[in-house]
């Protein structure tokens, strides 16, 4: 017996070492084979080597991509929605022919884009901008109203308020007089307000589910993976989405207590059919009914001369491709770039691309808001505009209340509009929904929205920046070190 302690007091230093260097070696493949950024893959190889066991612990616990790879995991058995038959889809060579080969980049973005998303560009569509709550809202409960077969809703925020409760009767009509009805809330944003409105639309009748739900919607591992769209269609036919929720706030006719400025869009023609995809699979994925036949895809007829294409993004099989889009919008301006967003923390790559686009001469300007929600994300953002306004950008901040608009135009001839912000959340995080549209009518309709929202803004100059306190300065640059969590 004395000989067996001897021989495991002996063994176990050589053991441990043996483990330990396995587990370093492990560590460094899987950062070489991984990691993409040399200087996120240099720092974890030096922190594993450096100190073995804390830097194996942390690497395995936060180094990895878990987001996507729980995505991934948890998505694998998502439902494909098939769209039905569709006869306007667009070519390369018709945007080529529409805009001019030599003296335009849509053809070339129209080309990146259907190799990005795999989805078809569609004419024959028409988009009207719906300003703030005030014009969205009736406009969304008329086509509740008037819908006879369907109607498909899912929205990040579903507030228990005064404009809530209008929806909810709505919805709730619809049901009574024999329309099929579906509403999809984020399982998060459904507590924005209490009590929840999930029960009393279930009440009343109306199929309502949440996405991801779960007894304690803020633990950590669900603030992610939220479904962030705004899509509603009624008949199959008429859809709208945008940057907007359903809460009071929107509505700034009624002078709410905390409002907020916004836009969305209703969409008629072949594209709905796009929206409707999405929510179907989202839906099927939910409660695992699935969406199909006339009542949800009907035979669209030409509603408008506008060419559009819904775009699809998440941390699952559509992860980063409306980040690629944006890129590839940027890289083929030839003369502007116009952008709104209430959160703007873009990546590396994304900054780079904007700088290059200002350096070469494209006319790029940016619109954020001049007050904001959310501190932290505001003071990372006002560290992260200093070299662009370097490079030539100009960002103009909006007057109150809070912008939470989304649109961005390059060279007034296309569009991108939906739920989607400038962040590492909305780009990597989150489940978004975009639409790009070729069109110059749309971007002069847009570009005239940004130029009022322009005449009370306050540009921010070089002086602004470098005359701040020293102590602002620090506290900013801080929190862009979490500009990817924020």
């Amino acid at each position: 017996m004395d000989i067996y302690f001897k021989f495991i007091q002996d063994f176990w230093p050589h053991f441990l070492t043996a483990v330990t260097v396995l587990a370093m070696a492990s560590t460094a493949v899987h950062v070489i084979m991984y990691k993409h950024d040399p200087g996120a893959a240099i720092g974890w190889l030096g922190l594993t080597w450096f100190s073995p066991v804390l830097g194996v612990c942390l690497y395995w616990l936060f180094g990895i991509n878990r987001i996507q790879r729980r995505a991934k995991t948890r998505f694998a058995d998502r439902i494909a929605v098939e769209l039905p038959r569709l006869d306007t889809l667009v070519s390369a060579e018709q945007v080529g022919h529409l805009f001019g080969w030599k003296n335009s980049g849509m053809p070339a973005l129209h080309s990146l884009t259907n190799q990005v998303t795999t989805r078809p560009l569609l004419g024959g569509n028409r988009i009207t901008a719906l300003l703030n709550g005030d014009q969205a809202y009736p406009a969304m409960l008329s086509a509740i109203e008037e819908a006879r077969v369907s109607i498909t809703l899912a929205t990040y925020i579903f507030d228990n308020d005064s404009w809530g409760k209008k929806f909810r009767g709505a919805l709730r009509d619809a049901v009574r007089r024999g329309v099929e009805v579906r509403v999809l809330i984020d399982a998060v944003g459904a507590r924005y307000s209490f009590p929840s409105i999930i029960g009393e639309l279930d009440r009343d009748g109306v199929r309502v589910a949440e996405f991801m739900k779960t007894i304690l919607p803020w633990r950590f591992r669900y603030l992610n993976l939220r479904n962030h769209r705004k899509i509603m269609v009624t008949d199959g036919r008429t859809g709208f989405t945008g940057g907007m929720n359903v809460r009071e706030g929107g509505v700034l006719g009624d002078k709410p207590d905390y409002p907020l400025q916004d836009i969305h869009f209703k969409i008629q023609g072949p594209v709905v059919a796009e929206l409707q995809q999405v929510f179907a699979e989202d839906w099927v994925f939910s409660t695992g009914e699935k969406l199909a036949g006339p009542v949800w895809f009907p035979i669209h007829e030409l509603q408008g001369e506008m060419i559009a294409r819904g775009i699809s993004d998440g941390p699952d099989e559509d992860f980063n491709k409306l980040r690629f889009v944006m890129m590839g919008a940027i890289a083929v301006a030839r003369t502007s770039i116009r952008i709104a967003t209430p959160y703007f923390l873009p990546d590396n790559e994304l900054r780079a691309a904007l700088q290059i686009a200002a350096l070469r001469g494209i006319k790029i300007q940016i619109l954020l808001p001049g007050t904001t929600n959310l501190r932290m994300v505001k003071w990372a953002s006002d560290a992260l505009v200093e070299e662009l306004v370097r490079a030539g950008c100009v960002i103009h901040y909006t007057a109150a209340p809070f912008d939470h608009s989304k649109m961005m135009v390059v060279d007034g001839e296309w569009v991108l509009l939906g739920s989607a912000n400038w962040d590492t959340r909305s780009l990597s995080l989150n489940f978004e929904f975009n639409v790009e549209c070729y069109d110059t009518g749309l971007a002069r309709t847009v570009e005239g929205i940004l130029d009022g929202k322009e005449q009370n803004a306050t540009k921010l100059t070089l002086w602004d920046l470098e005359s701040k306190k020293i102590a602002v300065r620090l506290r900013n640059r801080f929190f862009r070190l979490f500009s990817p969590y924020l």
